[in-house]
């Protein structure tokens, strides 16, 4: 195994069961690479937290527990065979696409991120075509504050006929809790709901080998000069993998013994090439060095619960 993800089981999961308890409408959120977590673990744990699992696309509708509705996020024109999903809408495209499928949809109202979505006038489209239509969507972007989220869902609530449920993202806890009471709320945790004990989580990749090398010499793929005298390390975490250097500047996204690890090169594939002057503590192969990457993008080869 070359990228290993360790969690504190116990840690990990009393800050899940915290934020379940406090969010009234909880709506976990399993998609992509399930948060490094994996979809399929991921979602028994989330079967745990509520009736309902948010997930990415139509794609990922398989082997999710049975005792769950699933809520498709990303709008879609080819619609399951099973109606036991609900499904979201963004645009007249995507409304006549799923004319005449039987399941629930979410319409989705444009917010300042001017992804998907329209105004209020979608809902009563979809339901002309006679789409059953449980809820409306409002996604904040991620840039911004708490507040300007917030005023991003609360500018559409007018106009939102309060027996469908708002289905909101991008707010903490706190924030969710002071939307206006005029209206029933679901909101969608992901990242905060299974990451926001990071001190429960520890990323790392192992070393696979290590040469000697001397200042001039040229190495890696692009033909690097080595900086000086020193080790060339060969680190088992690549482009392949999601690693990528860390923006904006390119830094190195490893760490031994404390100390950033300096690149030769940018990581290729499946394997990063690291320098450690003679100075430096130098791992060995066999040996683990601390990762920094987001884990909704990176590749996890093994993962440990301790």
């Amino acid at each position: 195994m070359s990228i290993r993800l360790t969690v504190e089981r116990e840690r990990w999961w009393h800050h899940v069961t915290d934020v379940a308890a406090t969010v009234d409408g909880l709506v976990p959120v399993v998609k992509g690479n399930g948060y490094g977590f994996g979809r399929a673990g991921l979602a028994i744990a989330a079967a745990k937290l509520s009736p309902l699992l948010a997930v990415g696309t139509v794609h990922e509708l398989a082997g999710l527990p049975d005792d769950v509705t699933p809520v498709v996020l990303t709008p879609t024109f080819e619609p399951p065979a099973s109606t036991d999903a609900v499904l979201t809408v963004g645009s007249s495209a995507h409304i006549a696409a799923l004319r005449g499928w039987g399941g629930p949809v979410i319409v989705k109202l444009e917010s300042s991120m001017h992804r998907y979505g329209g105004d209020i006038g979608l809902v009563a489209e979809a339901q002309r075509a006679r789409l059953r239509t449980v809820g409306v969507a409002i996604h904040p972007p991620l840039a911004g504050s708490e507040d300007d989220h917030r005023d991003d869902i609360v500018r559409h609530l007018d106009e939102i006929d309060p027996s469908l449920d708002v289905w909101v993202s991008h707010l903490s806890p706190a924030t969710y809790e002071t939307l206006p009471t005029s209206h029933r709320y679901k909101l969608r945790l992901g990242t905060y709901l299974w990451h926001g004990d990071r001190e429960a989580l520890h990323l790392e990749a192992r070393v696979l080998d290590t040469k000697p090398a001397r200042v001039g010499e040229l190495a890696g793929y692009r033909r690097t000069k080595v900086p000086g005298d020193g080790t060339l390390v060969m680190i088992g975490a690549g482009s392949a993998n999601g690693v990528t250097v860390l923006p904006p500047d390119g830094r190195s996204p490893f760490h031994y013994q404390r100390r950033r690890l300096q690149l030769l090169e940018p990581p290729h594939m499946h394997t990063t090439m690291a320098y450690v002057p003679d100075s430096a503590p130098c791992p060995y192969p066999g040996d683990w060095v601390d990762l920094q990457r987001p884990l909704t993008t990176t590749a996890v080869d093994e993962l440990r619960w301790i």
